[in-house]
């Protein structure tokens, strides 16, 4: 039987059974008052009305141009830690405006951001958000069960929804709470179908997690293990081997295989291509989190799943709205069913606030942009070409991982770009491993090849970029 019915079926059975307990939730999007007054006008959702560009403009520097005042850039370099009160406009400001006063700020190109197509600060973006906040506020404030979700939520569900060749599409309040809402659904499934009260092992949903997924999967996963519902198996990362021998070994019908599409900490893909073979032999649901590959990879934007043709073989798409879109907020591409139960089960959906109607809005001008302005896409990966002509390093997307070591290195390594005017943060400990502390650097379509010519000619003072390990991208310093 295909992967997609056996799970259709256990949906559907979980679906009947939230029914019967009259425990199905539905969504009801509502006309705000100057929404209504435009029925049936098109401009809204008719791509034409936003006006889009063929090359970067002025405005999208604002993505990669920072400024920080020189106390905190003092701080910074000496490793003192800031409070942030400093930011605080005062005494010796002109006109009381932060960044009025030049000779008080640092100004920093960023290379530590996920703004990958710097959209953030296009001006429809900026339009769509101020004009749904000029005209309905903030919009209704609740979860979107209750009241919060209204038409520009359901738009830009469409949207994403088309985006990823799903049936429909949630949204969350932020990608972390998208995961979460995921792994805790997938719990429910097991606890619904039980024949008893207590849940027998081949009952259970036995979930498979890549060992470096992000923090929210894995807090998702674990909170379903503590509702004794799932048992959790952790694969070495991206080892098709050790992820083969664990789902022969286990006996459980239910089983789930999620991962990260992009790793956001070392830059490498998933082995998508592998991954469906697998599904195909084990029959499992496979649920990704494509928060780094929306809009950034494949031909319309679709994501890791595009690039590698597999987007019938990917069950549940989880993204977000915080990187290449350039706004806020989360989602979740599956099924229609998946849809209903998902919103029906998963707590941190159901107990947010929806996102913003303005946020919405921007977000939603924010998918029609990326998909018109198709130069933004090809300057990131031309980007991407530049840093690997620059330095020999062999990455394989927009997220370069070079690491360092000790903490004591990548702090210093961070200084010392602070010095010639890089924003990079050094990545540590809880977030990595010890003794695996890096230098994340992000790229985007608002940086030049000057750019990029500039921080590796920065780098290249305290790196080696000969002596790279092809594998794990480690780097020898020379510091």
């Amino acid at each position: 039987m295909e992967v997609s019915s056996l799970w259709n079926e256990w949906v559907e059975e979980a679906l009947s059974k939230l029914e019967s307990l009259k425990l199905l939730r539905a969504l009801r999007p509502l006309y705000l008052s100057n929404l209504q007054q435009q029925a049936g006008n098109e401009r809204i959702s008719n791509d034409g009305d936003y006006e889009v560009f063929d090359e970067m403009q002025p405005w999208d520097r604002s993505s990669v141009e920072v400024s920080v005042s020189q106390s905190t850039y003092n701080q910074w370099l000496l490793d003192i830690p800031s409070t942030g009160d400093e930011i605080v406009p005062g005494e010796g400001l002109a006109d009381d405006k932060f960044g009025t006063c030049q000779q008080q700020f640092k100004r920093l190109l960023l290379f530590s951001g996920n703004d990958y197509l710097g959209l953030s600060s296009h001006p429809e973006v900026r339009k769509a958000a101020a004009k749904a906040a000029q005209e309905y506020g903030m919009g209704p404030r609740g979860s979107a069960l209750i009241c919060g979700y209204t038409y520009h939520h359901r738009l830009l569900e469409s949207s994403l929804a088309s985006l990823k060749k799903k049936e429909d599409c949630l949204l969350c309040p932020t990608g972390f709470s998208a995961n979460m809402t995921v792994m805790v659904a997938l719990g429910n499934i097991a606890s619904l179908l039980a024949a008893g009260n207590m849940l027998l092992k081949d009952e259970k949903i036995a979930i498979f997690s890549d060992e470096l997924n992000h923090a929210s999967l894995i807090d998702g996963i674990r909170l379903s293990e503590r509702q004794k519902s799932v048992e959790f198996f952790v694969y070495k990362h991206c080892d098709m081997s050790h992820l083969s021998a664990l789902l022969s070994s286990c006996k459980m019908k239910k089983k789930v295989v999620v991962t990260d599409s992009l790793f956001s900490m070392d830059g490498d893909f998933a082995p998508m291509v592998e991954l469906v073979e697998l599904r195909k032999k084990h029959h499992f649901l496979l649920v990704i989190d494509d928060a780094h590959g929306t809009f950034v990879c494949g031909k319309s934007g679709g994501g890791v799943a595009e690039e590698f043709g597999c987007e019938r073989d990917v069950d549940i798409c989880i993204g977000t709205l915080s990187k290449a879109v350039g706004c806020q907020g989360g989602f979740i591409a599956c099924s229609k069913k998946w849809k209903q139960f998902i919103q029906s089960r998963g707590r941190s959906f159901i107990f947010s606030t929806a996102i913003p109607v303005p946020i919405a809005a921007a977000a939603h001008a924010s998918v029609i942009v990326a998909r018109n302005e198709k130069w933004r896409k090809r300057a990131l990966w031309n980007r991407v070409q530049d840093f690997r002509d620059l330095t020999g390093i062999p990455i394989t997307s927009p997220i370069i991982s070079l690491v360092v070591g000790s903490e004591e290195k990548a702090l210093k390594a961070s200084r010392q770009l602070l010095r010639s005017g890089f924003h990079v943060t050094a990545i540590r400990p809880p977030t990595v491993p010890p003794n695996s502390c890096r230098l994340r650097i992000a790229l985007s379509a608002a940086h030049t090849t000057d750019d990029v010519k500039k921080l590796t000619a920065a780098l290249s003072n305290y790196i080696n970029f000969q002596d790279i390990d092809n594998n794990s991208v480690n780097i020898y310093s020379k510091l």
